[in-house]
Parts: C-alpha cells; sequence; structure tokens
C-alpha cells in the first residue's frame, strides 16, 4: 500500500517464538534511495526483501535505517542488511543506543527469554548480540527534529515502551508512524501492549504528544493500517489512562 508517492507500506510475515503474525515495517522513497523504518525479526531478510520487491522496490536502493526502538522484531535484520549494503546509515534516538550498541543489557531480550526459545531464535539472538558493538549510529535522532526523508518527517520521542522509542510523523500525509506506541488490534486503533511495556504509565503519558497532530491516518508496526477518526481516537486513548 502506498500513501502518497513516498510512503510504502511493507506487509511482512514474521515468524517468532511467539508464533506467526504480520509486520508493517516502513518505506520512504526520495530521489537519493529508500530509508527503511524497522527492519523485521532476526533472520527474516529474505521476508523482508520480497516485501520490498512486492511495492516495486529494489532493497538495494536502501540508504538509511531508522530503528524506532530496540525490540528484537525491530531491529532483528540491521546485522544483515548492513552486511549486504554496508553503507547504509543507521538513525535511532539516544535513550536506545546504548541498548543496540550492548552498552546495556536489552530491556526485554534478558537471557531468561533468550534460554525460552528454541534452539535458531536462541542461536540468531545470541548472534546478534555478539555483533551488537559493531553498530555505529551516524545519526542521534532527537524529540522534535525534522528530516527530509519521506517528503518530510518529525521525530516525536515516546518513551515507555521503551527508553528510546519513537513514532514519527509525517504533516505533508497528516500520517503517523506509530511503531509500537499504538496498536491495531480487531480493527481498533488501541495503546501499546501492556506485556511489552515495562513502563506503561510513561507509554500512556507519551500519547499526549500524539494528541497534538494533525493526523487523519496511523501506521502501527502491529495492526497496519488505521483511518477513522483518528484524532477524537486519540484524545479518547490518551484521556482513558486516568
Amino acid at each position: 500500500m502506498n500513501i502518497g508517492s513516498q510512503i510504502l507500506i511493507l506487509k511482512v510475515p514474521m515468524e517468532s517464538f511467539f508464533g506467526k503474525t504480520t509486520i508493517y515495517p516502513v518505506l520512504l522513497k526520495d530521489e537519493d534511495g529508500l530509508t527503511l523504518i524497522d527492519t523485521g525479526m532476526l533472520g527474516q531478510l529474505e521476508l523482508l526483501r520480497k516485501a520490498i520487491a512486492d511495492v516495486g522496490e529494489d532493497i538495494n536502493h536502501l540508504r538509511r535505517i531508522i530503528l524506532t526502538h530496540q525490540d528484537i522484531d525491530h531491529i532483528g535484520n540491521v546485522h544483515a542488511l548492513l552486511d549486504l549494503l554496508p553503507n547504509t546509515v543507521l538513525l535511532a534516538h539516544k535513550d536506545d543506543i546504548p541498548y543496540m550498541t550492548g552498552e546495556r543489557p536489552f530491556v526485554k531480550l534478558t537471557p531468561e527469554r533468550i534460554n525460552q526459545m528454541d534452539t535458531v531464535f536462541k542461536q540468531q539472538a545470541q548472534d546478534m548480540i555478539r555483533r551488537l558493538p559493531d553498530l555505529r549510529f551516524a545519526h542521534i535522532l532527537k524529540d522534535g527534529e525534522q528530516l527530509p526523508y519521506g517528503g518530510g518527517i518529525q521525530i516525536i520521542h515516546t518513551p515507555g515502551h521503551t527508553p528510546g522509542h519513537i513514532s514519527l510523523y509525517v504533516p505533508a500525509q497528516k500520517l503517523l508512524l506509530a511503531a509500537d506506541e499504538l496498536r491495531v488490534v480487531e480493527g481498533e486503533l488501541v495503546g501499546p501492549a501492556e506485556s511489552a511495556t515495562p513502563d506503561m504509565p510513561l507509554a500512556l503519558k507519551s500519547l499526549d504528544k500524539l494528541t497534538v497532530l494533525d493526523a487523519e491516518k496511523v501506521i502501527c508496526y502491529h495492526g497496519g493500517f488505521y483511518d477513522q477518526n483518528v484524532k477524537a481516537r486519540l484524545q479518547a486513548l490518551s484521556q482513558e489512562r486516568g
């Protein structure tokens, strides 16, 4: 699905230790190439490559990767992508970068959780963690920062799900890229998953930053596209937290 000429929604089947589902990374298309927002689950580069081809693009045109946060289903293919395209630039918020470079242990991907994985996922997770110090971030994203990609995007720091979780806003399309701050569940826009959000009060407080946006459309990493009276729904979610 395309939104305008520069926003492309990817549909990637994801198989993980939680079971089978679908995730929705996003491509931003510019004259100099593509910007990928989040990379999918460990070991699933070929599924990502196919999803990019399905929207008429070539993975080899990738120039930048914006990582919205540290979770394994968002950074899982980053090393594989950099092996394929070593000049690709990485961007993320400063509060999650120490986790993605191995300076701090992941908030949720604990040794206990890794030990619960099957052999394949366990090995992939261990390999990824071993390579984390190799990651170099060319740009550290700041709350409110404006970037030119995809016709212009605004970075919104929405902590709680992780310390450095970000959402992105595309003013020209009145489009919110919510990452994991929001989800679409059974056709309805809802807040972050409590089971995967260590600081739920902070994540709910972060919703306030989204209510001031002139958003008419939302893309959620889990659940996909939503366009039903978005502003009113965001206000309701913000008020529900009590």
